[in-house]
């Protein structure tokens, strides 16, 4: 959802930012490549093109009608200058002029790519979830302790206004004691039809990587999220972006247990199923309930999630747009009532903003590798669980 603000308005605030920021001062610009250039990759990519002095100096996809899409896209945002194109993200990654990569491949891909950026003296901005399973956490969060490089993940509920907000109220002691949030997701992912043909040329043994050997899918390649050899599944996809706002509102860690249930797949072709609910312990003395439903009607974007802390002295509900508190004895009227300013579109927005900040100023960023890695564990976890048909224990 693009944010209700004018674009005149929109490059004078960018330029006021970085000013502020001092950022001109200590840096005339960073040459940014991107690796991995679908839809979320060209995406945001415009979003860091959004920095005057930022250019992206490279573009590497195994996919040549992507890379040739982002190539031109990149090229329209800054004056006809085109980006290096590369077909071997190693390449890139070899390249001495780029200082900073943007990595939103696909998600079996995020763990060997992101260490071998910080190997080659990268400052890393990835897409969520951070890793597929706890073991590549685990081997992120400490490469992450052995570098001097920034790395933030793209959980930008961190950067957002609106749950900074959420978060104040919630360490000012408003809602009291809260020993349970309740979170949904609803939406869908039904409907569709298994994709069965390619129109470009694909490098398919690249773009497996670190998977097992299979025959060229198209169906896989287009719709990776529902397979489990890529991916965790819608649960871990939105569970990420809940979780670590779960985690952001209450101050709480890692999780001590995780239990999941599910019902059976449905989209087609997909072996990840799409109606999950996770109960996650945490020592913090909560747990945090997630609902996902992703069998359901399409909302709008602004009712498709929320988030009910549940307090002995107040609850305070929480979705993309607004938030409100209700006291108890009054639940039919909000004792306080907050709204974005500029709407959850602009999240992402600030995210970069924080992430180019820290690149200048070498300060840590609003979603370092461990806060990512925290949220990804408790969707993995809840994986296992359904996989294993137990209550997973960490630590």
């Amino acid at each position: 959802m693009m944010p209700s603000v004018s674009g005149a308005w929109n490059s004078i605030s960018r330029r006021r930012f970085f000013l502020a920021s001092g950022a001109f001062l200590q840096n005339t610009g960073v040459r940014l490549g991107v690796i991995g250039s679908g839809g979320r990759g060209t995406f945001v990519m415009g979003v860091f093109q959004k920095d005057p002095s930022l250019r992206v100096g490279a573009i590497c996809d195994v996919f040549e009608p992507n890379l040739e899409k982002a190539l031109s896209v990149a090229a329209a945002a800054q004056g006809g200058v085109a980006p290096k194109a590369y077909r071997n993200y190693r390449q890139l990654l070899d390249d001495k002029s780029i200082d900073a990569v943007l990595i939103a491949s696909p998600e079996h891909w995020h763990h060997r790519m992101v260490l071998d950026a910080l190997a080659a003296g990268k400052d890393v901005y990835v897409e969520k979830p951070l890793c597929h399973t706890p073991e590549e956490g685990l081997e992120l969060v400490a490469a992450e302790k052995r570098s001097k490089n920034i790395v933030q993940v793209g959980m930008q509920r961190r950067s957002y206004d609106l749950y900074q907000q959420g978060r104040k109220i919630v360490a000012g002691g408003t809602l009291g004691a809260v020993r349970m949030v309740r979170s949904w997701w609803l939406n869908t992912q039904l409907g569709g039809t298994k994709a069965d043909k390619l129109e470009g040329k694909l490098d398919w043994e690249q773009w497996l990587g670190p998977a097992a050997r299979r025959p060229l899918d198209p169906d896989i390649f287009r719709r990776w999220r529902l397979y489990s050899d890529f991916a965790g599944g819608i649960v871990a996809d939105q569970g990420a972006h809940v979780y670590d706002g779960i985690h952001m509102l209450t101050g709480a860690g890692y999780p001590l247990a995780v239990t999941a249930a599910a019902g059976r797949p449905h989209a087609p072709g997909g072996d990840t199923p799409e109606s999950v609910v996770v109960t996650a312990e945490y020592p913090e003395d909560f747990i945090g309930v997630f609902t996902i439903n992703y069998a359901a009607m399409r909302y709008k974007p602004r009712n498709d999630q929320m988030n009910h802390l549940d307090g002995d002295k107040a609850r305070m509900d929480i979705g993309r747009e607004d938030l409100r508190v209700y006291l108890q004895g009054a639940e039919e009227t909000p004792s306080i009532e907050k709204r974005s300013e500029r709407g959850f579109g602009y999240a992402t927005d600030l995210h970069v903003q924080n992430f180019l900040e820290c690149v200048r100023t070498r300060k840590p960023p609003a979603a370092p590798m461990w806060l990512g890695f925290q949220a990804a564990l408790v969707v993995q976890l809840a994986n296992r669980s359904l996989k294993e048909g137990r209550r997973i224990k960490w630590g």
